[in-house]
């Protein structure tokens, strides 16, 4: 049987490996593990397409009517001075106009029907004159139309042989009315990625149990099946564990040979009770461990057979950072999808802070509206714990190694979270300086 996956997918050869390294590594050896499946239209919103769709025929199929009116041949017009054309039959969206037509003829026409062969213009149908002319109605065109006005053209949404939507893409609504335009009923997709979420620790209580001194509530296993289900995979919550090294190792290896990934929260540093780093190397192997990155330096990646193991950091807010920056883009690229770069926009800072160097920081942050422009407002509080700072904030400023301090009006990239699809939030704060 042929590996899923690279053994070396995820070389690590130092100590504390910088955020651009470790996106590197990881994109150019995760590959989609997922088996595919033909599903219909009606069901594919949110799955990764397996294969191209291309169009066989041009989108539309043939010119045709922007607008109710009267079309006519603009080599018959008169721009300067208008037309008056006897009208000759009628044309309707699914009715195309069969018959005859004089060499100045209109035909009365209704939007998205086909253009009768030989007219390329449309007059609305509210700036047209129809009188009656005998046992003939004509209709009289006004100056100032040009030559194809109000006329859709044959293949001018899409040729032939173009293709619409390339493999990895995430289908939206959007994408699927381009498949169902070209009159497919259903397209290639990879099934769901299957996900394991873990919780270590012996101070976890899951949320409805009983609360007792030194305790506390798990934040993480629910936002992570949050996150996991906003990425297009399918989250299973196999509970806590607790910190003993032999069922955290059994877990594991019986987490792998079912899932095609694990993401396990807790026991990533190398203290006493932190047993996940020991476990993954004792089954499988640890690829990469120790990140330059603030918050979430002890997060590791890993396999045990062909199933990938990402353990994250116990504190909520090192978590979720983790998980939008690494665990989501090899989830995605794993169940088909293409590697998602999260966008970044420049915005003016609305405060000073210093920061150490060498290593990459995600603060959290809010937009505000200020003098009518766009600033980006630091959460005040750094605490990886601050479940607060996460509900509050609109998205992460993002800096890199060499920045040891932000003044404010300067220039921060800004990674809001409606770019990982959640985050709506934005209710924007105006304030005058």
């Amino acid at each position: 049987m042929t590996a899923k996956l690279v053994n070396d997918c995820f070389v690590l050869d130092r100590d504390r490996l910088p955020h651009r390294d470790a996106l590197e590594i990881l994109k150019s050896r995760v590959t989609p593990v997922t088996r595919t499946e033909q599903v219909p239209l009606a069901e594919v919103a949110g799955r990764f397409l397996a294969e191209p769709v291309v169009t066989v025929r041009p989108i539309p199929a043939h010119d045709n009517a922007a607008v109710d009116g009267y079309a006519f041949a603009s080599a018959t017009y008169d721009a300067a001075k208008g037309s008056a054309f006897p009208i000759v039959g009628e044309a309707a969206a699914g009715h195309p106009f069969q018959g005859p037509i004089p060499a100045a003829g209109a035909v009365r026409i209704f939007t998205g029907a086909a253009m009768p062969a030989g007219l390329d213009t449309v007059a609305m149908q509210e700036d047209v004159q129809v009188e009656e002319r005998g046992p003939d109605c004509w209709a009289f065109i006004p100056p100032g139309l040009k030559a194809g006005a109000n006329r859709r053209l044959a293949g001018e949404d899409a040729e032939t042989g173009e293709t619409l939507l390339e493999p990895g893409v995430r289908l939206r609504p959007q994408d699927i009315a381009s498949a169902a335009a070209i009159g497919l009923n259903s397209v290639a997709c990879h099934l769901p990625l299957k996900v394991a979420v873990l919780s270590t620790g012996d101070e976890i209580l899951r949320p409805g149990e009983a609360f007792s001194a030194g305790k506390v509530y798990d934040a993480n296993a629910p936002m992570l099946q949050g996150l996991i289900a906003a990425a297009g995979a399918k989250a299973i919550d196999l509970g806590v564990l607790p910190d003993t090294r032999e069922l955290v190792a059994e877990a594991l290896s019986d987490a792998s040979g079912a899932f095609d990934a694990i993401v396990i929260s807790g026991g990533a540093s190398q203290g006493q009770e932190d047993h996940v780093v020991a476990c993954i190397d004792a089954l499988g192997q640890r690829h990469l461990w120790q990140i330059a990155i603030k918050p979430g330096r002890p997060m590791s990646f890993g396999q045990i057979g062909d199933c990938v193991v990402l353990g994250l950091p116990g504190n909520p807010v090192a978590v979720f950072v983790c998980f939008l920056m690494y665990v989501r883009p090899v989830l995605t690229r794993l169940a088909g999808g293409a590697w998602p770069e999260p966008p970044r926009y420049s915005l003016p800072a609305d405060f000073t802070q210093k920061k150490k160097a060498g290593r990459r920081e995600f603060w959290r942050a809010r937009l505000v509206e200020k003098n009518g422009r766009l600033v980006v407002a630091k959460f005040p509080r750094d605490g990886s714990g601050l479940i607060s700072s996460l509900r509050e904030a609109d998205g992460l400023i993002e800096l890199g190694e060499n920045v040891e301090e932000v003044r404010k009006g300067d220039e921060v990239d800004f990674i809001p979270f409606s770019a990982f699809g959640f985050g709506d939030r934005l209710n924007l704060t105006s304030e005058v300086s």
